[in-house]
């Protein structure tokens, strides 16, 4: 081999491609989402499904007016990876499944602009940018953001047709009163201010259940399809199991043990893991490439923290549902962990040192 073929660059790397991409990785990633989010139109009707629409063509739109604005050259190619896409079908899972079109708009902007494009774009984000943008909408409108409906297979009402749906949607038809309630951790959350027993508490609010029919977020009552997607992308190599099993645990263990100490002040294992967006932060959130921990033991670490920041925000903070702010805080550990937690390098021991140097007396 002459000194020209091994300096040169192109025969100079001996690296296979695996066959997978950012586009392809993003589809699969959708296509674990397609049933709970089928199931939510089903549930929800026409104002849901412009919900989630429009939260999609809001990320895109904006990762598009951010590239033009930055001059990048891979526009087209950027779109059409589906990161964008993603993450606004994620943000409308974890919103309520009416809310008004300027949700989805305004949180579609702030998802892209300040928790993605700000950074530099895909892969260069600190933060989970569906999450960025749910806690920035949590805070600044609590009144569009805590306004639940009943599914409507338990309304007493019809549900709205095409044209009254998009009505609801764009705010020129108010929502009924008689489908509107409280989720389950708001209602305990709320009894409990009043120093009432979760026993008492709960003995008339909608039981838990696997499909609940109950009042939540827009992907929050279809916890065994969550679970479903889950276990495909576990089972097609594109989540590893640590984060997933990190969150589930850190919620179900503090959990156990508080309700076990005290019943009537702490919700159950069960009720945690099956309400409000855990499965969905557990599987799809907390999985994040570019926000979660390099190493196995990281990620695992990473949704330990998670889970047991998600149950003590839910336990003792002002806010029902704690698992948005609980990513943010552990993406901000996320560097924290990866330089403390790292992998041992071929022919080295976990200190750095080479495997066949005679320690020194």
């Amino acid at each position: 081999m002459t000194p020209l073929a091994i300096t040169t660059p192109p025969v100079a790397s001996p690296h296979a491609h695996g066959g997978n991409s950012v586009g392809r990785t993003m589809f699969r990633v959708q296509l674990a989402l397609l049933p709970a989010t089928l199931y939510g139109f089903w549930l929800y009707g026409w104002p849901s499904f412009f919900l989630w629409l429009l939260c999609i063509l809001s990320c895109v739109g904006s990762e598009a007016l951010a590239l033009k604005l930055t001059g990048s050259p891979r526009i087209r190619a950027t779109l059409l990876d589906g990161s964008a896409a993603l993450t606004g079908w994620l943000l409308a899972m974890t919103l309520p499944p009416w809310a008004p079109w300027w949700v989805a708009v305004l949180g579609g902007s702030i998802a892209i602009v300040i928790g993605k494009q700000v950074f530099g774009g895909v892969g260069q984000n600190v933060f989970n940018p569906a999450m960025v943008a749910r806690v920035a909408l949590l805070v600044s409108f609590p009144l569009p953001l805590t306004l639940w409906v009943l599914p409507l297979p338990m309304a007493t009402l019809p549900a709205p047709d095409f044209v009254a749906g998009l009505r609801i949607f764009l705010g020129s038809l108010p929502v009924p009163d008689a489908i509107t309630g409280a989720t389950l951790l708001g209602h305990a959350k709320t009894e409990l201010a009043r120093g009432l027993d979760l026993g008492q508490a709960l003995a008339a609010a909608p039981a838990t259940s696997w499909l609940g029919l109950r009042p939540g977020s827009f992907g929050e009552s279809a916890a065994l399809l969550i679970l479903c997607g889950g276990l495909y992308l576990l089972l097609t190599r594109v989540i590893t199991w640590q984060a997933p099993l990190g969150v589930l645990a850190g919620v179900a263990i503090p959990a156990a043990i508080g309700h076990a100490l005290d019943p009537g002040r702490f919700l159950g294992a069960e009720v945690q893991l099956l309400s409000g967006a855990l499965l969905l932060g557990a599987f799809f959130i907390a999985t994040d490439y570019v926000t979660s921990p390099n190493t196995a033991t990281g990620q695992l670490i990473f949704g330990l923290g998670i889970g047991f920041l998600t149950w003590v925000i839910r336990s003792f903070g002002g806010y029902p549902e704690g698992m948005a702010f609980a990513v943010l805080l552990m993406n901000a550990l996320t560097p924290v962990i990866d330089r403390f937690v790292k992998p041992r390098i071929l022919g080295r021991d976990r200190r750095g040192k080479p495997l066949d140097q005679p320690e020194k007396a």
